[in-house]
């Protein structure tokens, strides 16, 4: 197969206040500020395709939100204190701290092949503001009366790193890992879940704290309203192998990987220092987004929120949880053999072709199976065949009949009026649908304009136009030319938050900034006289060779 598309780092252009301002400042004519965050993987083996669809739909939420006007602030990392990495460790005979120092770098390089626009990558098991935000909130915990110790005795995955009660269980075993869990008893700490059972189910069901897609609020709120049992939050250091954060005033028990993990979101804004980062991006923001999978949507839905309501800091606003990828129905696991590495899909097939796969194939709330055969097709047809060929016929007709430069239009007709109706209301559809994070539905908004560009082209035939030669021909070429370059360039616009780096390609192109592109609303301004170059093939085909 031959690849399309190049991996590379992602543009800075969505997040200038980030990239450019050490000192954020107070004005309140600064726009609004927003946090988004994946969670962070463990990283007792490499990343599989799964880890890249929760990377890159968190990715377009942030860029959509920066194309909106916001500020964004754009976190993931690497989860490095849990036991399933002292086992894989122990499995290939070297220390956990040697296993994560390997592993993440392996992370680090999907984020950079799939442009994936990070502020930040945090690791807990190194950063400094992690390990003293974790501590501090744990002592916020513990003044507000909701530690206390006692011995227990539980099922425990630690494919899930999580006690399963038995009636969770299906057949014996762990519903996400499909093993039996094994049996522990030990002297725990406990935080008070319990205690803000009630308060959790008004912040459910007031949508202050809003779960994305219904159903899993369902599901939430479900679990809630069927009462809250306090839960372990602390490990022995002898079944933790000395790996993980020490518990403050206890140095025999260190912090169950989950509790200490949850704290990374505002750890890395740099809390405990008083940074403006924290104050700008979580105190103040308008939204505080997580990016989840479905399988630990009660960590971010149930429990990091009263560990907050117990700290005395404020919550998250939204919550985002996707489905998984398949494989035959089956959930992509490390622990079950069945992942697909994305660096593998990017080095055959190109970023692109990854992304769009990912973002507009695959659901963003439920379960989708994974097929290379389907990642093709959707990249020829709607890339290739569709964007490419677009963009290619339009600048070619530009640099041939109107030497590189956008004429100003003639009259306007009927094939025009229908190509602006469906600018807009693909424009709407785009931005109805990304206020629900359904980006899947965001660019079926997007391809509907690309094929009404690309029927508004057979339409008008601009050769027969310019074949003609006579006035009302040259009029009328003037209009289709002016016409086709503002349609190209909003698909352009549009697609910035999903495919950064062909969007300004097809930008560039045409001649605009990708900063300061018009919207919708002034979709022809500034276009007469707009220098165009012909586009080279900006998404050359996939080719599969034939079976013998």
């Amino acid at each position: 197969m031959s690849g399309a598309g190049g991996a590379g780092r992602a543009l800075p252009w969505w997040r200038p206040v980030v990239a450019h301002h050490p000192k954020l400042g107070t004005s309140t004519t600064m726009a609004a500020a927003s946090f988004i965050s994946t969670t962070i993987p463990y990283v007792n083996a490499r990343p599989h395709v799964g880890h890249a669809l929760e990377f890159v739909q968190s990715d377009a939420f942030a860029r959509y939100a920066a194309m909106a006007g916001r500020d964004v602030y754009f976190l993931s990392g690497s989860d490095e204190n849990s036991l399933k990495n002292v086992l894989a460790a122990d499995k290939e005979g070297i220390s956990a701290r040697e296993l994560v120092d390997r592993n993440v770098v392996f992370f680090e390089k999907m984020v950079g092949d799939l442009e994936i626009g990070l502020t930040r990558f945090i690791r807990t098991s190194v950063d400094a503001d992690h390990l003293e935000g974790a501590a501090e909130i744990w002592r916020r915990i513990a003044a507000s009366g909701d530690l206390y110790t006692k011995d227990y005795e539980g099922l425990y995955c630690v494919g899930c790193e999580q006690f399963y009660a038995p009636a969770e269980l299906v057949d014996g075993r762990c519903p996400e890992h499909l093993v039996e869990p094994e049996k522990i008893s030990e002297r725990n700490h406990f935080f008070r879940l319990s205690r803000y059972q009630d308060r959790l189910l008004e912040l459910l069901e007031s949508g202050e704290l809003r779960i994305v897609p219904e159903t899993r609020l369902n599901e939430v709120t479900s679990f809630v309203r069927a009462g809250l049992a306090d839960i372990s939050i602390s490990r022995s250091m002898e079944r933790a192998r000395g790996w993980g954060i020490r518990v403050p005033e206890d140095p025999e028990q260190v912090m169950y990987v989950w509790i200490d993990a949850l704290t990374n979101y505002i750890n890395a804004l740099g809390w405990t220092r008083g940074d403006e980062h924290y104050e700008r991006f979580w105190e103040n923001a308008e939204h505080r987004v997580h990016v989840v999978g479905k399988g630990v949507t009660r960590f971010h839905a149930v429990y990091w929120p009263a560990m907050l309501l117990s700290a005395g800091l404020p919550l998250p606003t939204e919550i985002v949880v996707h489905g998984y990828i398949t494989a035959s129905g089956q959930k992509l696991s490390k622990s079950l053999g069945n992942v697909v590495d994305p660096t593998d899909l990017i080095d055959r097939f190109g970023t692109d072709a990854v992304r769009y796969f990912l973002l507009a194939d695959v659901s963003p709330f439920g379960d989708a199976d994974f097929s290379e055969e389907r990642l093709v097709q959707r990249y020829n047809t709607d890339l290739a065949n569709g964007l490419g060929n677009l963009l290619s016929r339009v600048t070619s007709m530009i640099v041939r009949y109107r030497n590189g430069a956008v004429p100003a239009p003639g009259p306007v007709e009927g094939p025009e009026e229908e190509l602006v109706a469906q600018l807009l209301e693909s424009d709407r559809g785009l931005h109805a649908a990304m206020a629900g994070y359904d980006h899947r539905e965001a660019l079926a908004k997007v391809w509907d304009l690309v094929r009404r560009t690309n029927a508004y082209v057979d339409e008008r035939a601009p050769w027969h136009l310019a074949k003609a030669g006579d006035d009302a021909s040259n009029a009328a070429l003037d209009t289709t030319l002016h016409h086709l370059a503002g349609a190209v360039r909003q698909i352009g616009r549009l697609l910035q938050p999903f495919l950064p780096r062909p969007a300004a390609a097809v930008l560039e192109a045409l001649g605009s900034d990708p900063v300061k592109v018009p919207g919708a609303d002034r979709w022809l301004e500034d276009l007469t006289g707009t220098p165009v170059s012909k586009a080279g093939a900006l998404f050359p085909r996939i080719e599969v060779p034939a079976e013998d």
